[in-house]
């Protein structure tokens, strides 16, 4: 069944709360490994080779993830909650996505681009439609949705002190969050305040700042790693993942963990 702003299937939110942090579900008597479907922007998606040194913090996420809970990361560079609709994205999750399972979501930074078309959505009308269709969706299939803030940008004023760049985005998916009683992960408050506290020079390590490029949206290793610890503490604050579920949460993960696929053919 395609899944369309329009037509989603709606099961009760009763239930798929009630999956988090459950334990997984067992098939001929093995438990079941639980899936965390990850939908996003460019800022969580997996990279490759020739990207590198550019970490998407959804490649990180599986260091802080015991073996029970694996990630299917469909981030996609340059989508927004629209593109990513438009194109079946979705769609593909919700193929694969089973009773159990995890679906987060996290868009915001290509919704803002008034200049195109395909990809803008306003904050408190068309971008809350959208989250909304990413929450019935995974419901209709017995999982749990949740809705993360999107990572905040590397942006200081004269004074040093982190700024916002967000707009609106991340208040109207806090009220989304409140008012369809979806786990929210406010990863634009948490991130703020690790690049308040780093500083402007200490936060040059965690973005892709090389020799040619000073990129101040995506990461390097360093960064890909401390939000993707921000994710995973907060899916374990909102009792998304049980203890059991995570690990390594204050342990120090070596940058050289990081890897980046060659394979033209994996790109989604």
């Amino acid at each position: 069944m395609s899944v369309g702003r329009r037509a989603v299937v709606t099961a009760g939110a009763g239930l798929a709360l009630a999956l988090a942090g459950a334990p997984p579900a067992r098939s001929q008597g093995h438990p079941r490994m639980r899936t965390l479907f990850l939908a996003g922007d460019s800022t969580a998606a997996q990279k490759y080779a020739d990207a590198a040194p550019e970490t998407g913090w959804g490649m990180a996420l599986p260091f802080f993830l015991h073996r029970g809970v694996r990630v299917a990361n469909h981030a996609v560079n340059g989508r927004s909650t629209k593109s990513f609709l438009d194109e079946g994205r979705l769609d593909a999750i919700l193929t694969a996505i089973r009773p159990g399972d995890l679906l987060l979501v996290q868009f915001g930074h290509n919704d803002q681009k008034v200049a195109a078309p395909s990809r803008y959505t306003e904050p408190w009308t068309t971008y809350q439609d959208n989250l909304r269709v990413f929450v019935e969706g995974a419901r209709s299939r017995g999982a749990l949705p949740v809705l993360a803030t999107s990572v905040e940008r590397r942006k200081f004023d004269a004074d040093g002190a982190a700024q916002r760049t967000l707009g609106a985005y991340p208040a109207a998916m806090r009220e989304t969050a409140r008012a369809s009683d979806v786990p929210l992960l406010d990863v634009e408050a948490l991130s703020l305040a690790l690049w308040q506290r780093l500083g402007p020079e200490a936060t040059k390590p965690y973005f892709n700042w090389t020799e040619t490029e000073q990129d101040n949206t995506h990461f390097n290793p360093l960064g890909a790693i401390e939000v993707a610890r921000l994710v995973t503490a907060e899916l374990l604050r909102t009792h998304v993942l049980a203890p059991r579920e995570t690990r390594r949460l204050d342990d120090g993960i070596p940058t050289d963990l990081i890897t980046w696929p060659d394979a033209e053919e994996n790109r989604p």
